[in-house]
């Protein structure tokens, strides 16, 4: 597992609302957690070929979750002409991993432009294993898609806009 790996890793349980995370993998453990001063303590400890477990060294990183907000905020504001106030925002109602498609190969539940009534399925977000599916609460048609497929997303982030008219 290299740096960028567990950087990555750090930001996601970090985004994720989570207390406390193990990870092990062959040589690898690792064990992230996040306390309410809003720091990390990540723990990396690597088990020689020996068997021998190396002394444990936290590493101390400042949360890394105000960033990409700070930086997302921004380029909502460069767009000041687009008027949001008439749409719909589906929220997503969970903490998890956002969907566009039911699998890889299926085509994607709904695309900016298509029509959607009360009901239909928009996306799906996985949290902890299991798939569920974010209908429509409003009838009207989509005007944008606010998440990336597959990126992580909090509960009640924007989703989609819809215009209900």
């Amino acid at each position: 597992m290299d740096l960028k790996e567990i950087q990555n890793l750090i930001k996601f349980v970090a985004k994720s609302g989570a207390s406390e995370v193990k990870l092990e993998t062959g040589d690898v453990k690792i064990t992230i957690r996040t306390g309410s001063d809003e720091k990390e303590t990540t723990v990396v400890q690597q088990v020689p070929m020996g068997g021998q477990v190396q002394p444990q060294m936290p590493v101390q990183q400042q949360a890394p979750a105000p960033a990409p907000q700070e930086t997302a905020a921004p380029k909502e504001e460069a767009k000041p002409t687009e008027d949001t106030s008439k749409y719909v925002t589906v929220k997503s109602p969970i903490i998890g991993t956002f969907y566009r498609k039911p699998s890889p190969d299926k085509p994607v539940f709904a695309e900016v432009g298509d029509t959607i009534k009360e009901g239909d399925v928009l996306c799906v977000i996985e949290a902890m294993k299991l798939f569920n599916e974010i209908e429509s609460e409003v009838s009207g048609k989509i005007v944008k898609v606010l998440v990336d497929d597959s990126s992580p997303v909090e509960f009640d982030q924007p989703l989609f806009l819809v215009d209900p008219s």
